[in-house]
């Protein structure tokens, strides 16, 4: 069995999840104002390690939420997983965020349009089919009444990005779905395995997260 630990970072929801053969086994996650990353990602590890009687040595790979989000947070995801590959001599796989937050809503027609948020009325989003086949790249994108005119069918809204433009995008084909707010690593556990099943790695020493925008020093 193939056993992965996955780490996700990207926005306010801390999340790390144990999965054997992409099937989750071990979650803890918690969302708080505060980023509490650096306080809870390393504990979490160890208490679902003990709570699922796994070590480290179980481990095939780890799993790292790539971006794009918190710049903060994505940095503490991405050093914590490089450390332990480095550690444990282990693959780095890397999981697109939008996707795994697109992975959590199941639909029959429309599209799909995952949305982080941005601060102001920028989002961080992307496009994806019902098949969860991502359709149009990821963009950084401010939004106006105007956004997605060019798509006639349903579009379906989920994320934090999301919450923030119910006055804005008011026309019936926007669906939102409110009960989906931040990815997790209970979707990153089936796309996970399947980049592990064809050694779809990357390089430790050079893997950076995907930003999509420059830091910026609030001050």
């Amino acid at each position: 069995m193939t056993c992965i630990l996955n780490i996700e970072t990207a926005t306010k929801n801390c999340s790390v999840s144990l999965a054997k053969d992409g099937k989750t086994i071990g979650i803890k996650e918690i969302a708080t104002e505060q980023f509490s990353h650096a306080e809870k990602l390393h504990v979490f590890i160890e208490e679902l390690l003990k709570e699922t009687q796994l070590t480290f040595k179980d481990l095939d790979a780890v799993a790292i939420s790539k971006g794009p989000g918190s710049y903060t947070g994505l940095r503490i995801g991405v050093s914590t997983a490089k450390g332990l590959c480095y550690a444990l001599d282990l693959p780095l796989i890397s999981v697109d965020t939008l996707e795994i937050l697109a992975n959590a809503l199941t639909v029959t027609s429309g599209v799909i349009v995952p949305m982080i948020d941005a601060r102001r009325m920028e989002v961080f989003s992307a496009v994806f089919n019902t098949g969860k086949r991502k359709i149009r790249d990821t963009q950084a994108e401010i939004i106006d009444v105007d956004s997605y005119r060019e798509i006639s069918e349903d579009i379906h809204l989920i994320g934090d990005g999301a919450q923030k433009l119910q006055e804005t995008l008011t026309a019936s084909k926007f669906i939102y779905h409110p009960e989906i707010v931040y990815p997790s690593t209970q979707e990153m556990s089936f796309l996970s395995f399947e980049k592990y099943k064809i050694s779809d790695f990357e390089d430790v020493a050079y893997f950076e997260p995907y930003y999509l925008k420059d830091f910026v020093l609030n001050k």
